[in-house]
């Protein structure tokens, strides 16, 4: 039985390190649960996404689907137009795409030296190819020559851009339909972000009102708060190393970010044991469902317009997930006050 909507969507992130099925067992579940989608991350070495959102879209029948986000400094636009009318197609008209440039690239052996302008251009490219129209698109990073087409049948697919910068803002605010902040449960950045994106949607003539702005982090709910804080700590740690300077509405304590990324080298599984807990409920949803939803409740009352709850959910995945669709959701649908289900 589908559970209630919320009153913002609310979807899984998951990372694509699972076996054959569990794929197809999670989105049933985030389905019947009343969850509007599920993504899934397209981290370096991890196996590629379009497997598992496959599998997804062929064991469900509503959610939304798709990768958030795909990266075309890894992948050639044309292949993620490619992977991205496939999803499409084979999930009946549930499909997005999601672009970002990414983190940790040096790594194995890329520098994006014009990142805004390679991003630019590979929106160009997907949204010529999906269009089907054989426009061509002639850019600085990348080209499509006129007449050339994807061979199966495509469309026009919502597009979500991953940012935290300014002119990563700005140009989602000229072409996407969202932007999503990886790695952020920040209620401050929203404001911040819209005024970013107004820059770009006055730019392009569009109002900063139909741009959805969506936060999403690694998420770890259990019954008992301290298990899920011990874990979120350990699981937020190398994102926290990559995103944490990039909110301009934080101050961390200066020893914070060099001590994380020492242990982090060290191979240490204490590296995020010193985050305090301010700084943790920022970067991550950590704690028992009443955490959850409190932190959840923050972002819709600054304006949010998705809330992405991220891998690994909880110690254990699909009862994390159970855990949050049957006593998060029903606290986000019900009034003000009302008990959690099932209280």
């Amino acid at each position: 039985m589908t559970g209630p909507s919320t009153r913002v969507p609310v979807t899984l992130g998951l990372q694509t390190d699972k076996p054959r099925g569990a794929y197809a067992e999670l989105a049933v579940l985030a389905e019947d649960l009343g969850f509007s989608g599920v993504s899934v991350f397209s981290d370096l070495l991890y196996q590629s996404s379009i497997v598992p959102l496959i599998e997804m879209a062929w064991a469900t029948d509503r959610i939304r689907l798709g990768c958030a986000c795909w990266n075309p400094f890894t992948l050639s636009p044309y292949e993620i137009a490619n992977q991205a009318a496939l999803l499409d197609a084979h999930s009946g008209g549930r499909a997005y795409v999601g672009l970002a440039r990414g983190s940790w690239l040096d790594a194995v052996g890329l520098r994006p030296t014009r990142p805004l302008a390679h991003l630019r251009d590979a929106v160009g490219v997907i949204d010529a190819l999906l269009a089907g129209e054989g426009a061509g698109y002639e850019g600085e990073q990348f080209r499509l020559d006129q007449g050339v087409r994807l061979v199966s049948p495509s469309r026009r697919l919502p597009l979500l851009i991953g940012s935290w910068g300014p002119r990563g803002a700005a140009l989602a605010g000229e072409f996407a339909d969202e932007i999503k902040l990886g790695g952020c449960a920040n209620p401050a950045m929203i404001a911040v972000t819209r005024e970013r994106l107004r820059v770009g949607a006055d730019r392009a003539g569009r109002s900063v009102d139909d741009i959805g702005v969506v936060v999403g982090a690694v998420t770890v709910i259990d019954r008992d708060r301290r298990i899920a804080r011990s874990l979120a700590r350990r699981e937020v740690a190398m994102y926290l190393d990559v995103i944490a300077e990039l909110d301009p509405t934080v101050e961390l304590p200066g020893d914070l970010l060099p001590t994380i990324r020492e242990r982090l080298r060290e191979g240490r599984e204490d590296a995020g044991e010193i985050i305090p807990d301010d700084v943790l409920d920022l970067f991550a949803f950590a704690g028992d469902p009443d955490d959850i939803a409190a932190q959840a409740q923050r972002l819709i009352d600054a304006g949010v317009d998705r809330i992405e709850f991220g891998t690994p959910h909880g110690v254990d995945e699909a009862e994390g997930i159970a855990l949050l669709g049957r006593e998060v959701l029903p606290r986000l649908t019900d009034p003000p006050g009302a008990p959690l289900s099932g209280a």
